[in-house]
């Protein structure tokens, strides 16, 4: 075959579809020099911020001597808009001090009291682990309970994996009757007493309190705190329930759009909640002021000196200070809220990516913390750069194979399966890849070489064996299985997300 032609062809088509590309090209986050509100706490953010990248929006509310100071910076999404004090924000684990609060409100009311068990709360309820059943309130609200972290996927862990890929919610499908059913059949490890992060324990203590105050979790949290405290923007949002006006829309800071969280089950535990840095104020401000219900959720109860944990809240110490605070994250947003109660200020911090604001909190509140830049994933940057190599050079590789050992000559059932592997690399890499540290431009020149491989590949194509090496029956499997796991991973990332 003339090698002229279809090289000069495959050139051009490779250069028209990398420019085409670059309108599709990954476009990681990143923080705007755009404001509202307050010019102070604005002008403090952007100062705390050493690298914008990562960022898109960030809201912010600072308390100082109980005045209360709020701000927006940057954009609520990719289709635009600013951020303010108002605009909506999914808050992830910062609803567990708020349960921390709801024990510490009903302990105060003589509701329940902090070693009431599981086996009280839940009367009817059989244990396979009898130990399961003596676990307290109190362990619950401060980590010490021995439960594993999450409760099991209903899926599996296979369904935790595809969710991370496709942006969509890990949690889907667990409702209330899925948490209790998994505590019945779960284990207290080793490690109570100790604290032990546990999203699941959190979400059974809210479960716990809704049971004894006969309503649901939500209802619970909106009468006893949120209602008191004037927090009317703050809520829950469920499977089917629509997201409130205004909100912030969510993303990796690599770009990659997330879906919302919505598990009902663990609300308790940070899922399906949204509010402003309007209402986080007043709730940072009240519990200050120790007028909040259940503000004494803050007081340090376990763990060691420099790493204490209340109800729900946790004090770290940094040299000579101590600040109270936690934080908040799921798959597209972070959050921060911290205070210190030697300097009467507070902090509230809501961004809408996934790269977290605790060290810009923490500067805020006058301790430096190390460069809030985002770590570099080396497993994930290599991880991209081969998903590119091997989308777009691989294939220009093989579609000019000479037959030599190093560079052997395609057959039509290598090209196909090389074509299906090149698109599915590519849209992997454009879904999931590093872009915060691979330059977003080489997604469109691995397309362009892809593009030029297919067209070498064509040129090819009429004077090439089906099979031209290798066992027949092998090849045919090697082959199916490639267009399974091919064919399958197009669909889940680019049409099913």
């Amino acid at each position: 075959m003339k090698i002229t032609r279809p090289l000069v062809a495959a050139a051009l088509a490779g250069l028209v579809a990398a420019g085409l590309a670059t309108f599709a090209a990954p476009s990681p986050a990143g923080l705007t020099g755009d404001r509202t509100g307050d010019t102070g706490p604005a002008t403090r953010v952007r100062d705390a911020v050493d690298d914008p990248a990562g960022y898109r929006g960030l809201a912010v509310a600072t308390v100082d001597g109980g005045q209360v100071r709020v701000a927006g910076i940057g954009e609520r999404g990719t289709a635009g808009g600013d951020v303010d004090a108002g605009t909506p924000f999914e808050s992830g684990s910062l609803t567990k001090v708020m349960t921390g609060m709801l024990l510490a409100d009903l302990v105060a009311d003589g509701v329940v009291t902090p070693d009431d068990t599981l086996r009280q709360l839940f009367p009817g309820r059989a244990f396979e682990d009898p130990a399961v059943g003596d676990v307290t309130l109190a362990e619950l609200a401060g980590h010490t309970s021995g439960l594993p972290r999450l409760a099991p996927a209903p899926g599996g862990p296979l369904s935790t994996v595809v969710a991370a890929v496709r942006g969509t919610d890990p949690y889907a499908g667990q409702d209330a009757a899925h948490v209790l059913g998994a505590l019945t059949g779960t284990r207290v490890r080793d490690h109570r007493g100790e604290v032990t992060y546990s999203n699941f324990g959190m979400a059974v203590l809210g479960l716990a309190l809704a049971e004894r105050a006969g309503t649901a979790y939500p209802e619970l949290l909106r009468q006893r705190l949120l209602d008191p405290l004037g927090m009317t923007a703050t809520g829950f949002v469920g499977e089917g329930d629509p997201l409130p006006a205004g909100a912030a829309t969510g993303g990796t800071g690599a770009g990659r759009p997330m879906r919302p969280w919505r598990a009902g089950g663990l609300a308790a535990a940070g899922i399906g909640m949204w509010t402003t840095a309007d209402d986080l104020a007043r709730l940072l401000a009240a519990t200050m002021a120790g007028t909040a219900p259940g503000a004494d959720a803050t007081t340090p109860r376990y763990g060691p000196d420099d790493e204490r944990i209340g109800f729900g809240w946790f004090t770290t110490r940094y040299d000579d200070r101590e600040i109270v605070w936690h934080n908040g994250a799921t798959g597209g947003f972070s959050a921060y809220v911290g205070f210190e109660r030697a300097t009467g200020r507070g902090v509230v911090l809501l961004g809408n990516t996934d790269r977290g604001v605790e060290a810009v909190g923490l500067r805020l509140l006058g301790v430096d913390r190390p460069t809030d830049g985002p770590d570099a994933n080396w497993l994930l940057i290599a991880v991209t750069v081969v998903l590119l190599a091997g989308g777009g050079l691989g294939l220009a590789a093989t579609a000019t194979g000479t037959g030599s050992t190093w560079r052997p000559a395609p057959d039509r059932l290598g090209l196909a399966g090389g074509v299906l592997s090149a698109a599915a690399s590519l849209v992997l890499a454009h879904r999931a890849g590093a872009w915060l540290d691979v330059p977003a431009v080489l997604w469109p020149v691995a397309v362009g070489f892809a593009v030029a491989g297919v067209v070498l590949a064509v040129f090819r194509w009429p004077g090439l064996p089906l099979i031209g090496r290798g066992t027949p029956w092998v090849r045919w499997t090697g082959a199916a299985i490639g267009a399974v796991v091919s064919g399958g991973l197009i669909l889940a990332v680019a049409v099913l997300t």
